[in-house]
């Protein structure tokens, strides 16, 4: 009994003693003979016959051991005058939950061992199907949008429309939290540029997402994780930072009264607050960005195969507010229980204004003078409903969530022409009204080891467009659109995903099914398209992880997973855009999802003061889509050159990965990544609608490309923190054509100040300018150069103070 005693307060001590932020083991211990449950048992968690771990059970026979470093175990079960029972348990990387489940104990007569309480060396391991960047380390972009936070981060690039490039390709999922967004759009990354970086604690990159998502996304996942306080009562975070951005101009503008601004400022306030007791956690962030902003400063430089070559430029020169409200009121109604109700307004107001001239090279006479303003209202209002309930067994839950989601899109364009063929106005105005709804519940079993997932979520959307003209004399837009057009999306999923970890070898295999039924209605004045285009389908989206532990530092994954991209209503919409009529960009209501299935092989090594990752990865793309340009020459005035969406056949994407990491000495850590791919697209012919149907080609391409980027972090006395960033894209090339090299270098600068609460930043990104973006297409009848240095050369000064 005495031995019993000492036991038992060993137990209580290693529980106290230990950290709580490791495994979490429970099970229940039986009578074999009975079935009744055994109270106040010994759970014992050996290593090498030395206890470093224990609980003993409670009046139900349960148990539960938390803080439990990462390793391998022997699970011994105890209790007075029954036999022990031994299981063995692997700790590791995949799982920090487990259920050994019903255990049983068969009567005996033995004696307590006495116990000797000894320290255990932590397994090192780390995760191979996710890469995690907190956003506190990256000074010299932490201070403006995600979008110029994620410019640093492997395999990440930012292609000419403003969109996040994963491993080549734009098709990439953003998620907040881990939940799809009304922030970042459904199915599809939105405004990144437009969210501050300020409340963001850091983002995720998810090459091989398994199959409890959401199987949009072909080059993976990009989540974004806000900041969280768990600490109890009142606490939160202000922050200020004031920008000057465009300070110097690549190239001279084109001679206009309005020309490009420079010498931009921008403000970006930030603000958090926190509320938490022991029933209730309060939250609520709030981020606003106050720009006088040069998104885009785009020059175009048409070479006819007649001999003459046009260049023109649009400035679009933008006044900008946006203002993001999140947040949340969570309700602890027990230890089992807690439902959350959650919010975010998102609201944007932009002014954009452009004078664009067109001009001869040859005789350096304006032929054309486009002078356009716009006007755009766009946000999100969105509620949620999270419930949660957990069992008796830790880690043993379900979610339940419904979200709704209304999203508004108001722009007035006022045209004006001035040309030897036309002096004339004309005025657009769009609204659209998007609705979200869905209901989605998610079940997490842990195992002995690993843990089963299962869930189901359904999504419908709707996107009704009206679309008005008031055209002048002999105006430039199309006629014959219809004046509305009504998009719709229905997704039923169910999802099942099995982990499995042992100490040589973990498997995590999922299956993901998906129905979908997608309408694109459009007037009956549309004279372009014959007719109105629906469809459905279901597809079955298979992922499996295999990974083998060579040792503590050595291990080797394995990667195949099935991922569609679904076209969504940007894409397919039959209204173009008229910031340069001679280069029209418009969807395609045709337009079909792409597939993809990916194969990676992955290797990452770790040691005492660094980590290297590098992984092979081949993607097999069907029925894929992008831009394709094509010249209109139903107009007798002058060529208009169409960008529009288009289905192109197969491609594949091959590459090769490698990032590293290294603590050189004390103060200073160097870090990059090395990114190696070949985009190869099949030769295909078409037929396109729009203006008027006519076949299109592609020939076949092959994109060997690469880009490289290092950072130097520098930790000085006194909470101060230097970093260093450089940033290479080589020459690539893209569909019908090549986009030039290109760089940048940035620095951030941080200052702990007021006894570690506050703050001082400053950063300075694309210090020489060079890292505008430069195509150049070949096109049937012409070859156009077109050069976008939209605003990358941004000062900043910010302060953060918490509270």
């Amino acid at each position: 009994m005495f031995k019993f005693i000492l036991a038992g307060i060993f137990i209580l001590a290693s529980i106290a003693g230990f950290a709580q932020n490791g495994g979490t083991v429970s099970g229940r211990i039986f009578d074999g003979t009975t079935n009744e449950p055994l109270p106040y048992a010994t759970i014992l968690l050996n290593v090498n016959n030395k206890a470093m771990y224990g609980a003993i059970s409670g009046e139900d026979g349960r148990f539960v051991i938390s803080g439990v470093a990462k390793g391998e175990y022997v699970v011994k079960c105890s209790f007075v005058g029954y036999k022990n029972t031994e299981l063995s348990l692997l700790v590791g990387d995949l799982n920090n939950i487990f259920d050994l489940g019903k255990i049983q104990l068969n009567s005996a007569s033995e004696k307590l061992d006495e116990v000797t309480i000894t320290t255990k060396r932590e397994i090192i391991s780390s995760n191979l199907d996710k890469k995690t960047f907190n956003l506190a380390d990256n000074i010299a972009q932490s201070s403006g949008s995600v979008l110029d936070a994620m410019k640093t981060m492997p395999g990440v690039t930012v292609n000419s429309d403003g969109k996040v490039m994963l491993r080549g390709s734009d098709k990439v999922m953003i998620l907040m939290d881990g939940k799809q967004s009304s922030l970042t759009g459904f199915g599809n990354q939105k405004g990144l540029d437009n969210i501050p970086a300020a409340n963001i604690e850091s983002i995720e990159i998810i090459n091989n997402p398994s199959a409890k998502y959401d199987a949009t996304g072909m080059a993976g996942i990009i989540n974004i994780v806000y900041k969280k306080e768990n600490q109890q009562g009142v606490n939160g975070e202000f922050g200020i930072a004031y920008g000057l951005g465009a300070l110097t101009k690549p190239k001279d503008d084109l001679p206009t009264d309005l020309g490009s601004y420079s010498m931009n400022p921008k403000y970006i306030p930030s603000f958090s607050l926190n509320r938490k007791t022991d029933k209730t956690n309060t939250y609520i962030r709030s981020e606003a960005m106050f720009l006088n902003r040069l998104p885009n400063n785009e020059f175009t430089t048409r070479y006819y195969d007649d001999e003459n070559s046009i260049i023109s430029q649009v400035p679009e020169n933008r006044t900008q507010q946006h203002y993001i409200l999140n947040g949340g009121f969570d309700w602890f109604i027990n230890e089992n229980n807690t439902l959350t109700f959650s919010g975010i307004l998102d609201w944007e107001s932009h002014v954009d204004t452009a004078q664009v001239p067109y001009i001869n090279e040859t005789s350096h006479e304006r032929l054309r003078f486009w002078h356009w303003n716009e006007e755009e209202i766009t946000g999100y209002l969105n509620f949620a409903l999270n419930y949660t309930h957990n069992f008796a067994e830790p880690g043993h839950k379900i979610d339940f969530r419904a979200q709704y989601t209304r999203g508004w899109e108001d722009e007035s364009y006022f045209l004006n022409d001035s040309s030897s063929f036309r002096q004339g106005t004309d005025a657009t105005h769009i609204l659209a009204t998007e609705h979200t709804t869905n209901v989605s519940a998610d079940y997490v079993k842990p195992l002995h080891s690993g843990r089963l997932e299962a869930g189901t979520k359904f999504q419908w959307r709707r996107l009704p467009v009206e679309y008005t003209i008031t055209p002048g004399e002999g105006s430039i837009i199309y006629p014959g659109m219809g004046d509305w057009s009504d998009w719709g999306e229905d997704i039923y999923a169910g999802y099942l995903n099995y982990i499995y970890e042992r100490p040589k070898l973990d498997i995590e295999a999922g299956l993901r099914t998906e129905y979908t039924k997608v309408f694109y209605t459009i007037a009956p004045e549309n004279i372009y398209y014959p007719e109105n285009d629906s469809y459905d389908y279901f597809k079955l989206f298979p992922n499996v992880r295999v990974t083998y532990k060579m040792n503590e530092n050595n291990r080797i994954s394995a990667f195949y997973n099935r991922r569609v991209d679904r076209p969504g209503e940007p894409e397919l919409r039959i209204f173009p855009k008229y910031d340069d009529p001679e280069l029209m960009k418009v969807g395609n209501p045709y337009l079909r999802p792409q597939f993809s299935q990916t194969f990676e092989l992955a290797y990452k090594n770790i040691w005492e003061s660094g980590s290297v990752f590098l992984s092979a990865y081949h993607r097999i793309i069907d029925d894929a889509f992008q831009r394709v340009y094509s010249m209109d020459e139903s107009n007798s005035d002058y060529t208009i050159i169409n960008k529009i969406y288009q289905n192109t056949g197969s491609a594949t994407n091959t590459g090769l990965e490698l990032v590293f990491s290294q603590q050189i000495v004390k103060v200073w850590k160097l870090s990059g990544s090395f990114n190696a791919y070949n985009n190869k697209i099949d030769a295909y012919s078409g037929i396109m609608y729009f203006p008027y149907e006519r076949p299109f080609s592609i020939e076949s391409t092959s994109d060997k490309t690469w880009d490289m980027k290092v950072n130097n972090q520098i930790k000085l006395p006194q909470g101060l923190e230097i970093q260093l960033t450089g940033v290479y894209y080589a020459d690539k090339a893209i569909p019908q054509g090549k986009q030039f090299a290109r760089s940048s270098f940035d620095l951030g600068i941080k200052k702990q100040i007021l006894e570690g609460k506050g703050e001082l930043l400053f950063s300075f990104s694309d210090i020489f300018n060079n890292f505008g973006i430069r195509q150049e297409y070949n096109g049937d009848g012409f070859t156009a150069l077109y050069e976008n240095y939209y605003e990358t050369q941004v000062a900043r000064l910010g302060f953060k103070y918490k509270f």
